[in-house]
């Protein structure tokens, strides 16, 4: 099969990681899939960015094992695959370490929603998974990365086509959505958000969380049935 598409869009994506300033070095990765076909495209391990292209990037299945690329795939590429096979409605993914939503993560704290820029993209604080049981940090660690985004999705009943964000306790935040530029603005979005509640909490330690009145005003203007933020 030819996937060139796929490997072009990846790489499009991993690029914008260091131009948005998300990654230090090869700090991250993103993957973008395709449904038809059932694989994804993602970085190569250790390949810095200003030597990356179109044709590095590795072709691999929603069970973990490369199709096509004569390169390793990046060190999270299972915990990319799990989410694919589990959560049909993911078409991209992006993986950082990136300053701010890593601190919140290393601090195992949810991101408060202390604001509207906060609103304007979900409604509830941004999760923190808790750190990994020592099973299954011996076990399969990256595949089991996956399972540990997931169960704290079905734990807290949090719906991920709404929740496109995770910080995994410890480790790092992981985006999702539709697309791989989605998963990239949702890293980047994260980020902001992340770096402005430290902030807040900085300057006001007991600042109170968003209104539910703004809460719904802000996310609803956007993505509600009668939003009329942008260009139709």
């Amino acid at each position: 099969m030819i996937y060139t598409s796929i490997k072009e869009e990846a790489y499009q994506c991993n690029m914008q990681l260091p131009q948005l300033g998300l990654v230090l070095f090869t700090f991250g990765n993103v993957s973008v899939a395709d449904r038809d076909k059932a694989v994804f495209a993602i970085k190569p391990s250790g390949v810095s960015y200003d030597q990356l292209t179109p044709d590095h990037m590795v072709i691999v299945d929603f069970e973990g094992r490369v199709v096509e690329g004569k390169l390793r795939p990046s060190s999270d590429t299972k915990t990319h695959a799990v989410l694919y096979k589990h959560w049909e409605g993911v078409g991209g993914i992006t993986h950082t370490h990136s300053t701010y939503a890593t601190a919140w993560a290393q601090s195992q704290r949810d991101i408060p929603i202390f604001g509207t820029t906060h609103a304007d993209h979900l409604t509830s604080d941004i999760p923190c998974a808790a750190p990994m049981e020592d099973d299954m940090i011996a076990g399969n660690y990256e595949y089991e990365t996956g399972f540990q985004i997931i169960n704290h999705f079905n734990e807290h009943k949090l719906d991920y086509k709404e929740v496109e964000m995770i910080l995994v306790g410890n480790h790092a935040p992981f985006t999702w959505g539709k697309t791989g530029d989605k998963s990239v603005y949702n890293s980047a979005v994260l980020e902001t958000v992340a770096k402005m509640a430290l902030l807040t909490e900085q300057i006001n330690p007991k600042a109170p969380r968003l209104k539910d009145a703004l809460i719904k005003k802000h996310y609803e203007r956007k993505h509600g049935g009668a939003a009329y933020y942008g260009q139709e």
